[in-house]
């Protein structure tokens, strides 16, 4: 399984565009991730991103924004562990509430609250994350062992890294710079799906 983790400013074509790419190709889910918008103009993109998902019966999971979540008729919302620890009982009405972890520690936390997955990072070297050493396997093993959610992996996956995810245990990996950058979508998608 796959969930897309957005990220505009690494797009070569049109960012709607490259969404609705990705969202003809039916992932999991697509996290919009886009941290550097103020309030108001993520609220705008987030309106068109849920339209072009809705299009593809594709969930769309707003990244930190509850409040726009609500306001636009998201049900799917995505947080880092300290804020949705801080939330979590006032979050009802979202069907999909995923939760960024950096500790096996803080995944046996979810139980019995709102956490639908969780995704566990980075794993592998990337860009995204450089100078940073990964977590690796072995981390991502423990996460998915200290919790019954599905945990997808995230952090320089790609086709020929994502069986060793699997082998952790993990349901699914998150990519965010592949999919932004790929010249071909469907083809990379396609080992995930």
């Amino acid at each position: 399984m796959l969930i897309c983790v957005t990220h505009r400013k690494l797009c070569q074509e049109p960012f709607l565009l490259r969404l609705e790419r990705i969202a003809s190709q039916h992932p999991y889910g697509i996290i919009l991730r886009e941290k550097d918008l103020p309030e108001h103009e993520y609220e705008a993109l987030a309106r068109n991103c849920l339209s072009i998902c809705h299009k593809y019966d594709v969930p769309l999971h707003v990244n930190t924004y509850i409040d726009v979540a609500r306001r636009i008729g998201c049900d799917g919302i995505h947080l880092p562990f300290h804020i949705f620890m801080e939330q979590k009982d006032a979050l009802s009405g979202f069907e999909r509430v995923g939760v960024s972890l950096h500790a096996p520690e803080e995944a046996a936390q979810l139980a019995d609250t709102p956490a639908t997955y969780v995704q566990a990072g980075h794993i592998f070297p990337t860009d995204c994350k450089a100078g940073l050493p990964p977590r690796g396997i072995s981390f991502l093993h423990s996460v998915c062992q200290a919790t019954a959610l599905p945990v997808f992996g995230i952090g320089g996956i790609n086709a020929e890294r994502y069986p060793s995810v699997l082998q952790a245990g993990a349901a699914g990996a998150c990519i965010m710079s592949g999919l932004m950058t790929c010249p071909n979508v469907e083809e990379t998608m396609q080992p995930f799906l």
